[in-house]
């Protein structure tokens, strides 16, 4: 191999890779702290309640009970519920990109095999672009598709009159990938004021 090949493989390998460490995310070890666990090894289960604090690469959990059961294929599954009055927190980063997803909810559900993430009840999920605020949704139940990049939000169903709450959302236009970002609105143009002749001139001093 030649000298100037090795050097385009190793630039075209410097780029690649942190991509594919962000989707690595679902193979990484889970790493947990509680005040309580128990552990089913028959069943391939783990509960961990109170204070619990999650990380698994870029994915941070945090909530008052998380239940993790392990697949036969390897892979992890996660239950997570709020305590009373709380609510369940969730950021990762999006692969590629500096962006972040933060989510909120009483109930979140993530499938490692599909990276998956489902947000049940007062379900809010925010996009940051850096540390800017991109995008926000809020309904009552969200499903987040992290492979697809795929996010549907349905509202509350409604008791007495039917149909359901209505979903809000806040998007921000994207920008296309290495283009600049638009210049700064010029201040507004400032009109002096005209000149309104005299009918006499002074007298010089």
């Amino acid at each position: 191999m030649t000298r100037s090949l090795l050097l385009s493989l190793l630039a075209v390998l410097s780029l690649i890779q942190p991509v594919l460490a962000e989707k690595a995310d679902r193979f990484k070890p889970l790493h947990a702290e509680s005040d309580a666990m128990r552990h089913d090894e028959l069943k391939a289960r783990t509960i961990f309640t109170g204070n619990v604090i999650m990380t698994k690469g870029t994915i941070n959990l945090r909530a008052e009970r998380v239940e993790v059961t392990q697949t036969p294929d390897g892979f992890q599954q996660a239950n997570a519920l709020a305590a009373p009055g709380k609510l369940v927190y969730w950021r990762s980063k999006r692969d590629g990109v500096d962006e972040y997803i933060e989510a909120e909810a009483e109930v979140a559900d993530y499938d490692g095999k599909t990276d998956l993430l489902v947000l049940t009840r007062k379900a809010v999920l925010r996009r940051y672009v850096g540390t800017t605020l991109a995008d926000e949704t809020t309904g009552d139940l969200i499903r987040y598709d992290n492979t697809r990049e795929v996010l549907t939000v349905d509202g509350e169903p409604r008791a007495a009159g039917g149909g359901t709450s209505r979903v809000r959302a806040m998007l921000s236009p994207r920008q296309k990938p290495g283009a600049s970002p638009a210049p700064p609105a010029a201040p507004p143009a400032v009109m002096a004021p005209a000149l309104r002749p005299s009918p006499t001139l002074s007298p010089q001093k």
